[in-house]
């Protein structure tokens, strides 16, 4: 048997301005945006050049969905964004002025900053230390 997690759902705001985040401030690819309804979209995000899991940003609906967003794990960081190049990518970031809650540190397994997306959901940007 074979299983891999494809999609994430992240709750959002707005559709268009999430879509925006990600491929502006973060340069992710937007893979797909198709209408499901007059209100719902299936939209999907990924970094540039992967071949991984996608978040599918999808819309709060209701008070319950609309009080998680941006808090989706209760403040504890939710999401890992893997970099070959940790201060290309930090650069960047601060140069379009995506909000750090805890600068870089060198740990033993890599060098690690955790960054906010544009509702507040805790992300941390890593490169891992290449092991001999």
């Amino acid at each position: 048997m074979k299983q891999k997690i494809v999609h994430l759902a992240l709750v959002v705001d707005d559709y268009d301005e999430a879509i925006k985040f990600y491929t502006e401030k973060l340069d992710f690819d937007l893979i797909e945006d198709t209408p499901q309804s007059e209100t719902k979209r299936w939209v999907l995000v990924a970094p540039k050049n992967s071949d991984g899991c996608q978040l599918l940003l999808a819309k709060g609906v209701g008070d319950e969905q609309r009080s998680r967003i941006g808090n989706q794990t209760g403040g504890r960081v939710f999401l890992f964004l893997q970099t070959d190049d940790f201060w290309r990518d930090y650069n960047d970031f601060v140069e379009k002025g995506i909000e750090f809650a805890r600068p870089p540190k060198v740990e033993e397994y890599g060098t690690v900053a955790v960054f906010k997306d544009l509702y507040g959901n805790l992300w941390d940007l890593i490169e891992f230390s290449t092991k001999p």
